[in-house]
């Protein structure tokens, strides 16, 4: 992920600058409240319900609520900070003053878009007005005013962000090419009409995609080629479009999102992380390429608590790294089988993917946390042969085995850490808690070891982390957001129905439908990343599978890793990047590395594909 521009420093004079300022402040303290205020609130009701057998009829309700506000104003964190999703692999290649041009274009797309839907967010509160709640009997313009204050505020940031990192030749130029632009889709709505359906590879294919290249966030790509196809080819107003975010941001379970954010921040400043690789490297860590293994292992066991990909590698990397490349292990290398660990531990719970899967799929959550344990397993032993053959010549004089008394001390001290993953998956498996409200039971569990048998806690980290969790958050769910109104759209115009008659058309049966699929995900999480692709492309999918008799949470899994496949594979994986950044290692060095271990793990993803009961077998 990577910023449209970089936050520069405010300057002391201009109002406009200390205004700016001032809002940024109260909208991350919002955002940073409303996280704290969820959490809070999902213990009490788990608590409630499970040990006082008195549940909270209005919790979800208000929790609800709170999350499109957290989303929106966590959204607006995310453009300030410029961590929204957005690929980059195209503007680097560009001559720093093109560079500055398409910076310059893709925030003023950005603007003008803002611009464009307040009317049609405003509309759709004043529609929600009359609307009450079931159990609160309120307003549901309460909920509603979310997505209009967000993308007021969106707008306010973008305006700034643009005045701050552009020329103003530059902005001029973007302003004179999209007002040809607008002018040449007027005149084509005629044709448009003509042509039918396939106006649709205009909009949701050459639009989408010159905007993805130019460095425009996903989110935004996907709701300019939204609005673009409602006000030039169809007859649907565009006040549509923010009832639909709304809709696609709304759903309970998308509160896991933040949650697991959060305490992936948690363990890492708690110091679980640390102490479960401490052991490990104690057990296998003298052995030649013992440290690779304990790698795989480390992230393995990481992601099933963080459910983040970008906080998993960033917990292994330090404290491992250092001592691996004392044992002649070249930085690349080691960023390679980083990159890939993240690929092999995609479908571990509690992944945030397979949390959006069940959201959009209506695919049991708990299932899916069931079915991806083990083939998460077969990607580790299919990596463990790569470093099998790749470390045959380690130089290990700097190794030192650990005695049988250090090695119960780390592992007694790794008890908690190990414990946690336990505690995640079996309050959901049991019912003790929702797939959303087990990351409260984590949070408080992690903070609990924090300070009683760690004692690593540095409370002034949490606002910070609040507020990461805000943002990161916000950049995701704004996605799910677009994804779904653009899904909508598609759907309407009898995209869906094409889709399905294709699809079911396949010869070969559900093999060639699963292996055309587990192709089509990877090309979508090199280009999408998971979380945009399932939201846009699931619904459309996942009843063809059925259609065709395959076991739904088989084909969640195969799409889940096979989009994890994509997202770190070059040359577009954002989180191949994301994973050279974190190695401080260019990517330049990496890319030449990476592809034994992908080759290890497309074997892996076909024996998912071909042996349903590796993904289904424990159920």
């Amino acid at each position: 992920m990577e910023a449209i521009a970089k936050a520069e420093p405010v300057s002391q004079g201009g109002a406009f600058q200390r205004f700016d300022s001032l809002l940024g402040q109260a909208v991350e303290a919002i955002a940073a409240a409303l996280v704290l205020a969820e959490i809070i609130l999902l213990g009490w009701a788990t608590t409630a319900r499970y040990a006082l057998h008195s549940p909270l009829v209005w919790s979800d309700e208000v929790a609800t609520i709170l999350f499109v506000w957290l989303s929106m104003l966590g959204s607006v964190v995310a453009l300030r900070r410029g961590q929204h999703m957005r690929l980059t692999a195209f503007v680097r290649k560009f001559s720093p003053t093109w560079q500055e041009r398409a910076n310059a274009l893709a925030m003023m797309i950005v603007s003008v878009l803002l611009l464009a839907m307040v009317l049609p967010a405003w509309q759709h509160v004043e529609e929600r007005i009359i609307s009450v709640t079931p159990v609160l009997q309120i307003s549901e313009a309460w909920r509603e005013a979310a997505m209009l204050v967000g993308i007021v505020l969106m707008l306010i940031t973008a305006v700034d962000k643009m005045i701050r990192s552009s020329k103003p030749a530059h902005m001029v130029a973007s302003i004179v090419l999209l007002a040809l632009m607008f002018g040449v889709l007027q005149l084509a709505m005629p044709w448009f009409d003509e042509i039918g359906n396939y106006s649709l590879l205009i909009f949701f294919l050459g639009i989408v995609l010159f905007a993805i290249v130019l460095g425009v966030p996903i989110a935004f790509a996907f709701v300019l080629a939204t609005a673009a196809y409602l006000n030039f080819a169809s007859w649907v107003p565009i006040s549509i479009v923010p009832g639909r975010m709304s809709e696609g941001m709304s759903p309970i379970i998308l509160l896991a999102v933040p949650m697991f954010v959060f305490l992936g921040a948690v363990i890492e400043m708690a110091g679980l992380a640390q102490a479960m690789i401490a052991f490990l490297v104690s057990l296998i860590g003298h052995l030649r390429g013992g440290l690779q293994y304990v790698l795989l292992a480390a992230v393995y066991l990481v992601s099933g608590i963080s459910g983040a990909k970008a906080a998993d590698m960033a917990a292994v990397a330090p404290a491992l790294f250092p001592e691996m490349k004392k044992r002649g292990n070249r930085e690349s290398d080691l960023v390679s089988l980083l990159s890939a660990s993240a690929v092999m531990s995609e479908t571990i719970p509690p992944s945030i993917v397979l949390i959006t899967v069940g959201s959009v799929t209506g695919v049991s959550i708990a299932a899916l946390f069931t079915a991806g344990l083990l083939p998460a397993f077969v990607g580790l032993l299919a990596l463990c042969v790569v470093v099998f053959i790749q470390t045959r010549n380690e130089d290990m004089s700097h190794a030192r085995k650990v005695g049988n008394g250090l090695k119960l001390k780390l592992f007694l001290v790794a008890i908690p850490g190990l414990g946690l993953p336990i505690v995640i998956r079996t309050a959901v498996v049991e019912g003790v808690a929702t797939a959303t409200e087990v990351a409260t039971i984590g949070i408080i569990y992690s903070l609990i070891v924090g300070v009683l048998f760690y004692r690593r806690m540095e409370w002034r980290k949490l606002y910070p982390m609040l507020v990461d969790a805000a943002s990161l958050s916000g950049s995701i769910l704004l996605v799910v957001g677009a994804a779904t109104a653009m899904g909508w759209a598609l759907t309407q115009s009898g995209f869906s129905q094409y889709l399905v008659e294709l699809m079911q058309g396949v010869p070969g049966g559900r093999i060639s439908f699963l292996l055309i699929s587990a192709l089509s995900f990877i090309v979508l999480g090199s280009v999408l990343e998971g979380v945009p692709a399932i939201v846009l492309f699931g619904p459309l999918l996942f009843p063809i599978a059925k259609l065709l008799g395959i076991d739904e949470v088989h084909y969640a899994i195969v799409a889940v890793f096979a989009m994890g496949f994509g997202l770190f594979s070059p040359p577009f994986g954002v989180g191949f990047y994301l994973a050279c950044a974190i190695g401080r290692v260019s990517p330049d060095d990496v890319i030449g590395k990476v592809w034994p271990h992908l080759l290890a793990l497309f074997a892996a993803l076909l024996l998912i594909i071909f042996i349903p009961w590796i993904s289904v077998g424990f159920l």
